[in-house]
């Protein structure tokens, strides 16, 4: 079902017939993805009978001191991320999930639910599928009363990420596979419960952020109920005190949406679901077939414990706190500059920076360890910017524009950056800034709300193909050198 040559069709789904046969059902999230499992269960199996014993690629010294980066030794079904074309989502690139996924009612841009059907199915969902689980996730989206105490006992400025962290922890103790696992149940079944916990913990996300949030910088204002007919983040925006703010809530459904999935790589994903290659007999097809392992998850922990773990990943300066150090950056620039933004003046502050030893504006953001071109969720975030009249007209963005123009020449002159053009990062705190959500720390949070929309639905997939506890062969210093000679 996930082959090239479907997948190819979903690039061009502006195809009337193909968009309406895609478009046709409207059973729900579950039902669709029980029609999806036996065929990607019967393509693992006839990889592991007929191409088991394939070899692709080299593994070398490098690869193994290094971080395995670059190592072909992963793969992700969900999404692959292409050093120029950017990040697609099971072959739909951002604007053709632009295109086709539906937004919010009075809306126009992509929202979670239907970023998450397609990520779960490889299917674009009808208008009425995606509002049918936005009604879902709405219902489920309480807190229970003992994770709210818990919650609200942690001390207000423990770092937001530890508390999500925490929180999701703790939701483990209403995990249904967690409950079906100690009574006793076929492997077979093992999907249906995670599928659960993981539509559980996606629909509470935003009521646990949304708490964090307004104990740490709106102590003692009351929560509002969460409104039945909004969709996930919707709700997300109106539980944080910015509801009223259509603009800034229709940002934060492009953010999560962009945001929700960025193949296994990175570390949060790493973290909570690590798929390895088997090996294939054609090393060009390794984007068709998944067999997944996942790192915590393959220890069958249930899905709170292992987003818990990717959390912990994701709070590292390293990957989840870019945005806030970019604008840390763009807003020491602008006291620095003033209000003389000229592209001689951006071209000094960026030699400054790299002169002092610092990178430009922090570790991989201008820049990608994969992209070699400019990131399309960069670009989509700045046409969402031209859009608004506000932010077409913000010094801080307009800052950002001219620094995305001037930077990429600066650091191929300085030679250092294998890729000089922005990342998404390079605005996406920028926007939140600009619309008074001013709370650095809290940043990451919603990357965290977000990024469990990929990590959860193929945890899912991990369990509907029952595969093995991950358990890679290490190796010592000695070890390696004695390897190396002989």
């Amino acid at each position: 079902m996930f082959a090239r040559a479907r997948l190819a069709q979903g690039v061009h789904l502006r195809s009337s017939s193909f968009l309406s046969r895609r478009l046709a059902s409207t059973k729900s999230l579950k039902e669709t993805l029980q029609e999806v499992i036996p065929a990607k269960q019967e393509q693992l199996k006839r990889l592991k009978t007929e191409h088991g014993q394939a070899v692709v690629g080299d593994v070398k010294i490098e690869n193994i001191i290094g971080g395995m980066r670059g190592l072909k030794a992963m793969l992700w079904d969900a999404s692959v991320l292409d050093p120029n074309e950017g990040i697609r989502f099971h072959g739909l690139s951002i604007p053709d999930c632009q295109k086709v996924l539906p937004p919010a009612p009075r809306g126009k841009e992509i929202i979670a639910e239907s970023m998450l059907w397609l990520l779960l199915t490889g299917q674009v969902p009808t208008a009425e599928q995606t509002r049918q689980l936005s009604r879902e996730l709405a219902e489920k989206g309480e807190l229970p009363k003992f994770v709210e105490d818990l919650v609200d006992s942690l001390p207000k400025d423990l770092h937001p990420m530890t508390q999500l962290g925490v929180g999701v922890a703790a939701l483990n103790k209403e995990s249904s596979f967690q409950a079906a696992y100690e009574k006793g149940m076929k492997k077979s079944e093992y999907w249906t419960h995670t599928f659960d916990d993981c539509i559980n913990l996606i629909a509470r996300l935003p009521a646990l952020a949304a708490r964090i949030y307004r104990n740490a910088y709106r102590p003692g204002s009351p929560i509002p109920a969460i409104n039945k007919d909004l969709d996930l983040v919707g709700n997300y925006s109106h539980l944080l005190g910015y509801g009223e703010n259509e603009s800034l809530t229709e940002y934060l459904r492009l953010y999560i949406a962009l945001h929700g999935d960025h193949e296994g790589g990175n570390a949060s994903a790493h973290t909570a679901r690590m798929y390895t290659i088997s090996p294939f007999l054609d090393i060009r097809k390794i984007t068709e077939h998944p067999t997944f392992q996942d790192l915590v998850g393959s220890t069958l922990s249930d899905p709170y414990l292992s987003y818990s773990a990717a959390l912990f990943a994701l709070a590292g300066p390293l990957h989840g706190l870019a945005n806030q150090e970019v604008l840390r950056w763009q807003l020491a620039m602008q006291k620095e500059i003033g209000t003389d933004i000229s592209n001689e003046n951006i071209k000094d502050y960026l030699w400054k920076t790299l002169r002092s030893g610092q990178v430009v504006p922090g570790v991989a953001r201008y820049g990608h360890g994969v992209l070699r071109n400019p990131d399309p969720r960069f670009i989509a975030l700045q046409e969402f910017c031209q859009t608004r009249p506000e932010l077409k007209n913000s010094p801080i963005i307009e800052l950002v524009n001219k620094t995305s123009e001037v930077a990429p020449d600066v650091l191929k002159e300085h030679g250092k950056t294998k890729n000089p053009y922005p990342n998404v990062d390079a605005t996406s705190g920028c926007v939140l800034y600009h619309y008074g959500f001013t709370e650095f720390k809290y940043y990451t949070v919603i990357f965290g709300v977000s990024r469990a929309l990929g990590a959860l639905t193929q945890l899912v997939w991990a369990r509907a193909l029952g595969l093995p506890l991950e358990r890679p062969k290490s190796y010592s210093m000695d070890a390696l050198e004695k390897l190396v000679k002989q």
